[in-house]
């Protein structure tokens, strides 16, 4: 985001880090990040990436295709990647501040995000069940 890139912009920079090396570990990073991202995005739609669950509007079934069948919150993790490739591709302490916090954050909202999820697929299973 604009804000991230300022304050790292902002800040002085790490020598260890500022090296051919670190940048294209960067963009590796990047780039895995931006295919967890966009695939997560493909493969629940517009409605399932905008909290669409929290009303209602449900998949026929819990997504487990790729990249959910290799990771949990493929979306919080790929954001989480690419702020850290890009922190690591400006050599940039705060920007891997930045980029704990923003690791925190996704990591408290699975604790609220992934039971509720559960549940809701629970209980539209058990229906369909009922309802046969």
């Amino acid at each position: 985001s604009h804000r991230f890139t300022q304050a790292m912009r902002n800040q002085p920079r790490m020598d260890s880090l500022d090296t051919p090396t670190a940048y294209q570990a960067g963009l590796v990073l990047l780039g895995a990040g931006s295919v967890l991202v966009l695939s997560s995005f493909s493969a629940l739609g517009f409605t399932g990436t905008f909290l669409g669950d929290y009303f209602g509007i449900l998949k026929e079934a819990r997504v487990t295709t790729f990249p959910f069948n290799i990771l949990d919150n493929p979306m919080y993790w790929g954001s989480t990647a690419n702020y850290l490739g890009w922190a690591v591709m400006h050599a940039s302490p705060a920007g891997l501040l930045l980029t704990g916090v923003v690791a925190l954050v996704y990591t408290a909202a699975t604790l609220y995000e992934e039971p509720f999820t559960a549940e809701i697929y629970r209980q539209k299973a058990s229906q369909s069940r009922k309802s046969r």
